[in-house]
């Protein structure tokens, strides 16, 4: 097996490695996806109007879910699948930019996916608003070899089209929703709606082609609605709808708690993980509670909860009345890169430092983004660290034990701490947040979401998950986009979740 980066640079996809062969599986065109175009920004403008206006989502969800059972989706909105008491499944998040941070994953995903039963898109499957037009090259094309169903559920993007594509693909091709009445004029409604981007008609020959790349039954998944659980072997892996803004509607909650009823073992996944930068974000219910009450009522025998949004990989292992959740984030399956080097010591939940993991390690995440504002900013020399260096000044800052040591001879400058402060890099709690949280807010906010580059490595990661009786084995696979790690995934973690 490979190293991984917690062993060495060149595990992370540091130096002069080879890149991978990624791109021979890739259009021959790509259209990059540039978050602050104002074009994009202007056609991805729903989260912010249901923000402003009130969300709608819960309503045109209900809908939906109505329209399916019209048809015949099963009321409880389970899918049984034929599994043994033995079987393996993949999840992958935050997906379908289209570009090479999308397509670097893909080998390295059908290697350690071949023999799975199933997979799952935890979010964001189409980037930037869930058009019907993108799916062929940011869905069908990439994972035209994979050999078994691919379940989803929807993040915000796919929603920002009114989830109408995401139903067709994913839903029996559910056909569109019937118009309603318009609201009351100068309403908040009525401004939502005059403002709102709605769906643009689908090229149909388009999409018939893009089916055509995965054509055969047993690639094929039909599932129940936007939200579903399924039933495989011995456990129940149950997954929800979050809308545009991280939350879950009345409905949605009262089939939540129904479905979780009962002793079989389960796993949530979830577009807006619970746990995330080290803080609890346990995602509202309308009308009372939340998503987390429900995981961590014992009745309910949740052993895991697996969340998309955020593009990279945690793990918080948390100890509720005397048995341990794992909740994981797991969104970094093809967008661009969400640091890492800005999430401050952990301590939560008697989670600590020491139980905590994430990918990319934080230096690495610094490595990253100096490289690519250095280049960015035509400011190389100031900019650009190591990732030694960058690995040595986030062990200085946050007071912990890198995950990788870097060089002995490695110093810490008064550069490298300029550049670590520049970027968001925080500092150890007993420092205080005089600095540190403006700079993570402003870097978080303004900074990320334009993080998108193309030459590795890009740090990216999906899931493998195999399920016994006894356990679950959960193991985070690394994609940099490099030779190396495409020919040999590396595990970037690993836990057994004991079942029994």
């Amino acid at each position: 097996m490979s190293d991984s980066s917690r062993e060495t640079a060149e595990g992370a996809g540091w130096g002069e490695a080879e890149r991978g062969a990624y791109r021979r599986l890739m259009p021959d065109h790509v259209e990059r996806l540039f978050w602050f175009n104002p074009k994009t920004m202007w056609a991805a403008r729903n989260g912010v109007l249901a923000s402003w206006f009130g969300d709608p989502t819960g309503r045109t969800r209900s809908r939906w879910v109505a329209q399916q059972a019209a048809a015949g989706a099963p009321a409880d909105k389970v899918i049984r699948r034929p599994e043994a008491d033995r079987f393996s499944f993949m999840v992958i998040g935050d997906t379908g930019e289209g570009d090479d941070s999308q397509y670097a994953v893909v080998p390295g995903f059908l290697k350690a996916g071949q023999d799975t039963d199933f997979a799952v898109i935890a979010s964001d499957v189409i980037y930037p608003v869930g058009t019907a037009d993108d799916y062929g090259t940011k869905f069908f094309r990439p994972y035209r070899d994979y050999p078994a169903p691919i379940y989803a559920i929807p993040g915000n993007h796919d929603w920002y089209e009114d989830l109408g594509a995401f139903m067709r693909v994913f839903c029996d091709d559910a056909p569109a929703l019937p118009a309603e009445p318009g609201p009351r004029p100068l309403t908040r409604a009525w401004w939502r709606a005059l403002l709102w981007h709605r769906p643009r008609p689908a090229d149909e020959r388009l999409l018939a082609q893009a089916r055509k790349l995965r054509p055969s039954q047993g690639q094929t998944a039909v599932q129940p609605g936007p939200y579903w659980a399924i039933d495989a072997g011995p456990v129940r892996i149950v997954g929800i709808d979050t809308g545009l803004l991280g939350t879950i509607d009345a409905e949605q909650g009262a089939w939540l708690r129904e479905v979780s009823r009962g002793p079989r073992p389960k796993i949530l996944v979830t577009g807006s993980p619970l746990y995330v930068d080290g803080e609890h974000h346990p995602c509202a219910i309308e009308g009372g509670g939340t998503v987390d009450d429900i995981v961590r009522d014992p009745a309910h025998h949740y052993v895991a909860a697996i969340g998309g949004d955020i593009h990279n990989y945690q793990r918080y292992p948390v100890d509720v009345a005397g048995r341990t959740i794992q909740y994981v984030v797991a969104g970094g399956g093809g967008a661009f890169m969400h640091a890492t080097h800005t999430i401050p010591p952990v301590s939560i939940a008697n989670v600590t430092e020491d139980d905590f993991r994430c990918y990319p390690l934080r230096g690495d995440s610094l490595a990253f983004y100096s490289r690519l504002y250095g280049r960015r900013l035509r400011l190389r020399r100031l900019f650009t660290l190591t990732e030694a260096e960058a690995t040595a000044v986030i062990a200085e800052r946050l007071g912990i034990r890198p995950g990788r040591t870097p060089a002995p001879d490695t110093r810490v400058t008064r550069r490298t701490r300029l550049v670590a402060t520049l970027l968001g890099a925080g500092s150890r709690p007993d420092r205080g947040p005089r600095f540190r949280l403006p700079v993570k807010k402003i870097y978080t906010q303004l900074f990320s979401p334009g993080s998108a580059t193309y030459t590795p490595p890009f740090f990216k990661c999906f899931l493998r998950l195999d399920v016994s009786p006894e356990a679950v084995r959960l193991r985070c696979f690394a994609a940099t986009g490099n030779r190396p790690q495409e020919l040999d995934p590396p595990v970037e973690d690993e836990v057994a979740i004991p079942l029994t």
